[in-house]
């Protein structure tokens, strides 16, 4: 491709992000971050990114993150939040018994199992690699093509689908909870008042509050609510070279992703081509290689990488990404530079609150004597 086509196409996928900003008040318009005009061909060099000073405002492009990312719709009560977390790590809602939530989702693994793409029933495995559970409900959709609109409804997605906890209906999860002794009493205290308290939709409910306080503050957070010391030198040089290149231009926001759909491969194909992303729900050609923007929180602990999992470390991906969707061959020091300030988006696992529970119907495990 040439230096003028990566241009053009450059231009094409970033005119629709920039120009809601163009129609702000001036003092906004120059907040904005406008990716440079290079090419594979012609990247900018990490001396002249490193030259130019981080302007401050553009802080206002991110947000900390919330304790509790709560729902309007969906009241969260802590009676529900409990039941969520028993269904989270619930393994007798699957055909065979033997696959929760967790299994894919391990929330003491930031969220992920380190698979390009995950084991299901029987073995056998989808197309798509796991991601992070963590910070989930704050996405303006899930999944990676969008098909359902909330964690509520995404909870209930892989329980029924056949190559992933593969329970044949709604009706048979619902039957399984209802034979565990115990289930009922923790149902009716979750939903008072409800002649049959477990439904199915009831379990994505719960399970949605439950991963609605699935949040990591990190030194990224503090930072940004005062304290410059949190980050260190080579962060904040990350941190530069990241908005001067343009990443910013989708990773931005509270999660630094999860708020739009982007092509893959905006620049440069994307090699793998199989998937075509949010076409296979819309059945639109413009929606081929759509995906949704992954958050950045807590990506230097959830490789492997992208839709497909196909980069098994954080330089590569880096390097991807300024590749594919920016036509940029990143130089060493630029991947370096971003490499650590993405450390700096790492949070602390909340310990306590992701325990796996004590579930209904099985015997507490002994301590020792």
């Amino acid at each position: 491709m040439s230096p003028l086509n990566r241009f053009t196409s450059l231009l094409t996928f970033c005119l629709p992000l920039l120009l809601p900003a163009c129609q702000r008040q001036e003092a906004n318009r120059q907040d904005q971050a406008a990716p440079p005009v290079a090419s594979a061909s012609n990247p900018a060099p990490v001396a002249a990114q490193a030259s130019k000073e981080f302007n401050p405002r553009l802080l206002r492009r991110f947000a900390p993150v919330r304790a509790s990312i709560d729902s309007p719709e969906y009241p969260m009560t802590e009676e529900r939040i409990a039941l969520g977390r028993m269904l989270y790590f619930e393994k007798r809602i699957s055909l065979n018994q033997d696959l929760s939530c967790n299994s894919c989702h391990q929330l003491d693994a930031y969220g992920v199992d380190g698979e390009a793409t995950s084991p299901g029933d029987k073995g056998q495995r989808g197309g798509r690699n796991s991601p992070t559970v963590y910070h989930a409900a704050g996405y303006f959709t899930q999944f990676w093509d969008g098909r359902a609109a909330d964690v509520e409804q995404q909870a209930k997605g892989p329980i029924l689908n056949p190559i992933e906890m593969a329970m044949p209906s709604a009706e048979a999860v619902v039957a399984r909870l209802k034979a565990i002794p115990g289930y009922r009493e923790v149902f009716s205290k979750a939903f008072p008042g409800t002649p049959d308290p477990i439904t199915y939709n009831a379990v994505g409910i719960a399970i949605g509050a439950f991963e609605r306080r699935l949040v990591t503050p990190s030194r990224w957070d503090q930072y940004l609510t005062g304290s410059k010391g949190a980050l260190k030198d080579d962060e904040l040089e990350g941190l530069k070279v990241f908005t001067n290149v343009g990443c910013m231009v989708c990773h931005t926001g509270e999660f630094l992703g999860g708020t739009s759909y982007q092509r893959v491969g905006a620049v440069e194909p994307w090699p793998n081509q199989d998937d075509q992303g949010r076409a296979s729900v819309t059945k639109s050609p413009s929606d081929r290689m759509m995906f949704k923007v992954p958050t950045l929180r807590n990506i230097a602990k959830t490789a492997p990488y992208f839709h497909d999992g196909s980069a098994k470390t954080l330089d590569q991906a880096v390097r991807m990404m300024g590749k594919h969707q920016l036509g940029l061959e990143l130089s060493d020091p630029e991947v370096t530079a971003i490499v650590a300030w993405l450390g700096a988006l790492t949070g602390e696992l909340p310990k306590a609150y992701i325990a796996a529970p004590t579930l209904p119907g099985v015997a507490p495990t002994k301590g020792p004597t």
